[in-house]
Parts: structure tokens; sequence; C-alpha cells
């Protein structure tokens, strides 16, 4: 007999809000017959709510692995007591949601985390509160997650025994926003892991990177705060990379640096702001990079190429009263310097066009010095280091030739 036409409308209303309708809402608390999240995830079906009143949970190795939609009420505390990993998620489209996780366990054999996802998809993790941890959020083989207002803090003092705070391995599509890690090893890692957007997060006073990517590309980073790190941002071997309108402040040290960029091509680095850094940019074997409208302010080196950089274009920058805009430590030069603000240009403005008349020439012949012989910075303001560089200026001998830039603007660049 064939079905009726109201028959099949109704099959297929079914089918659409059967999960809603048969869902429900769990809840965990120390009075109720369900004491656990582990047992509160054990009693729930595929797409249920479980809610956690507020209290202390002592428990590691919780196993996620159905659909389901986990919520902190008044934020109850998830207690590792640092015996190991806390929550494992295993399932497709979970939202963890609210909690403070506490005493991850430390390990030199495995990376416990206080959240780890294992080939997942369309997950949400949100407004936790993660403290003593080793690693706090890590997010491996898995795809189109968000990870937003989390607040990781850290006790990390040394790099060998301690994790970082969000971790993404061989990951894509995942959106981090809005976090605030600090005190790990590295505040954001992420390894082959593309397609990405870090936005809006603050990363600082870690013990290594405060952000750090390697073999990751088609990433965004965006209106993020990267100060006070052991070494500052880290970008290697990757491609297709934009970096726009964050802040690298403060990141001062022998081997430190606003952001340093290894073998990255076909990149756009862009209204950054680099600030008191020993090294604003330092880049080597990075290719067809275009930095535009970034400031470079008080920085050690706002610049310094190490070789093998070609194609690159820095226009519309303004370098603003560092010690040394630029060093380039090879004679070979087909990079583009073209309408930058520089504080240290002397020339002239004839015809009052806002352009000097004069070509700049950012690289000094004692930049040149103090990158061979570290202990000459204590000549940096003597009458001697004046007149070196400008005899350099006149014929240069150590510093390549071509390095000008013909455009330089007589007032700063604002955007």
């Amino acid at each position: 007999m064939p079905l009726k036409k109201h028959h099949i409308v109704a099959a297929i209303l079914i089918l659409l809000v059967g999960n809603s309708v048969f869902s429900q809402n769990i809840r965990v608390c120390k009075t109720c017959d369900i004491k656990t999240l582990q047992g509160g995830i054990d009693a729930a079906q595929a797409n249920d709510t479980i809610i956690i009143e507020k209290g202390i949970y002592k428990e590691i190795d919780v196993l996620v692995n159905k659909p389901l939609t986990i919520i902190g009420k008044d934020y109850p505390v998830i207690d590792g007591e640092m015996k190991g990993e806390i929550i494992t998620i295993t399932s497709d489209s979970v939202t963890v949601d609210g909690l403070f996780i506490k005493n991850v366990g430390t390990s030199y054999t495995s990376d416990y985390a206080a959240i780890r996802l294992k080939r997942v998809e369309n997950f949400v993790v949100k407004n936790l509160v993660l403290e003593k941890l080793f690693f706090g959020i890590y997010v491996e083989k898995s795809k189109n997650g968000k990870i937003s207002n989390n607040k990781i803090i850290g006790d990390a003092k040394e790099e060998y025994n301690s994790g970082n705070g969000i971790q993404l391995w061989y990951s894509h599509n995942i959106d981090i926003e809005n976090n605030i890690v600090q005190r790990v090893r590295d505040g954001i890692y992420l390894e082959f892991s593309d397609d990405c957007t870090i936005k809006n997060n603050v990363s600082s006073h870690n013990v290594r990177y405060g952000l750090h990517f390697m073999f990751s590309n088609d990433d965004i980073y965006q209106d993020n705060l990267f100060e006070k790190n052991g070494a500052g941002v880290a970008v290697m071997f990757s491609k297709k990379i934009k970096m726009y309108n964050n802040i690298f402040r403060e990141n001062w040290g022998t081997a430190s640096y606003g952001l340093l960029l290894k073998e990255i091509n076909d990149a756009e680095i862009m209204y950054n702001t680099f600030e008191q850094n020993t090294i604003g940019i330092n880049t080597e074997g990075s290719n067809r990079i275009r930095y535009e409208n970034n400031n470079f302010i008080s920085n050690g080196w706002a610049i310094k190429v190490l070789g093998a950089c070609y194609s690159n274009t820095f226009k519309g920058n303004n370098f603003l009263y560092n010690s040394f805009d630029m060093a380039y430590n090879s004679k070979v030069h087909d990079n583009e310097f073209d309408g930058n603000y520089w504080s240290n240009y002397t020339g002239y403005d004839l015809d009052k066009d806002g352009v000097g008349d004069v070509p700049y020439r950012p690289v000094k012949l004692f930049s040149y010095i103090v990158n061979r012989t570290p202990e000459t910075i204590i000549l940096l303001r003597s009458l001697f280091i004046d007149i070196i560089d400008f005899s350099e200026k006149v014929s240069p001998v150590f510093t390549p030739d071509n390095l000008l830039d013909n455009n330089p603007k007589i007032k700063k660049i604002t955007w």
C-alpha cells in the first residue's frame, strides 16, 4: 500500500526534530543521583546536555565518547590531583563550556592535558579556566572547531618540564579567539595545521614563545597581543600566512625578538606594531613577503635580515626611534624599500610633496659591526660611530649599495 502524503510529512518531521524531542538535561552534583562528570556522560544519550553544579569533582581520564553539551554552572572545579590527563574527547559535536579545570599531571613521556580532543570535528571549547596544568587544550587530527574565551594560566619555570597552553597538531579549520594564555611553555602552538584563525588572544609571560607554529599554511593571525614572552613569536616552514594588526611588545633578551620568520613564503605582515623588542622582526630564508603599514617603535633592531630573503617588499612602514633600523648580512639585495617613514632620516623636501628628495640608506655600518662584535654596542652614541656611518653612506663597502628607500616619507604615516 503506498504511503499517503501526510504520513511522509510526519516521518520527515520526526527525523528533523527527533534529536531535540528526545534529548534531555542531566544534572551532576554532590546531592544528585549522579555525582561525577563521568557518571553523567555514561548515563547520557547522544545530544544530551550535562549540567554540572558548583562544587569540586576529583576526576581524571574522563572520556567523552558521544555528542554532548557539557555546561558548568558557577564554574565547578574538575580537579585532576596531579595524577594525569583530565578530559579526553573522542566524539564529534561536543561542546564544553564553563568549567574550572586544574591540577593536570606532569609526565616526561606523556603530554597530559586538561582537555584533549582526538580525531573529532565540529567541537566547541569555551569559557574555561585552566590552572596548574601541563598542557592546556590539546587538539590532534581534528577539524572544524572553536576554542574561545578561555583563561589558561600555568606556572611554568623551565621548557623541559612544561607544556603549551593551546596546541594544534595535524588539525584544520580551527578558530582560536579571545583567549588569555600565560606562564606556559608556548602560549599557542600549531604544527601541520592549516586554514586556522588566531584572533583577539593575549599570550604573555610565557617561558618560550607567545605563538609558535611550523608547517602550517593558509592561517590568519589577527588582533593578538604577544607581550613579555621569552623569545617572542616564531613562525617556521610555512606559506601563505597573514598577520594583521597584532602587537609584539617587550620581548627582551640576547636571543629574543618580536617575530622570527624562518623559511616563510608568500605571506602578508601588515598593520602590526613591534615595540621595545630586542629585534622587531628576525627573518631568514623568507621570500615574497609584504611588510606594509607596520610600526617599529623603540626596538634594538627593527628588522634583521639574515640572508636568502628575496622579492620582499617593505612599504608604508613607520620606523620610530629604533637603535638600528636594519641589519643586513648579505651583499645580494633584491628586496624593495619604498615610501617608509624613518625617524633617523635627515634629508630634506624642497618641493614639499611629503617625500624626501634624498634616498634613505637604512643599513648602517655600525649595525654591521655590532652584528659581528656585540661588545661594540657600548660605542652606540659616540661621535666615532657617526663618522664611520657617514663614510659608509657616502661610499658603501660593507652594506648593499642599492639598499635604499628612494621615497622616504617626511612625516609619520597614518592609516
